[in-house]
């Protein structure tokens, strides 16, 4: 399988400000990890008209879409699991 192509919005450094260090760490080698394999076993595809994903990490959601035709995942947001979905549209 090909590696995909990482993108990360910009808001998402924003989203990351409060989170402490250590968990900043493992967010950040989760979303490296979905490069290799965007739809991996604890993958979740959320409800609605958008095609978004969601993995864990921890407290910690990484939502996120998957371009198969351009071989691109684009981290949307990142936040604790109470606060990460809220203003979705």
């Amino acid at each position: 399988m090909a590696r995909y192509e990482l993108r990360i919005k910009p808001s998402v450094a924003k989203d990351l400000r409060g989170v402490p260090k250590a968990d900043v760490r493992r967010v950040l080698a989760r979303i490296e990890a979905l490069a290799d394999d965007p739809r991996g076993p604890d993958c979740e595809k959320l409800a609605g008209p958008d095609d978004l994903y969601r993995v864990r990490q921890g407290v910690y959601r990484i939502v996120y879409t998957i371009h198969d035709d351009r071989v691109v995942v684009e981290v949307i947001r990142v936040g604790h699991r109470g606060e990460v979905y809220r203003g979705r549209g």
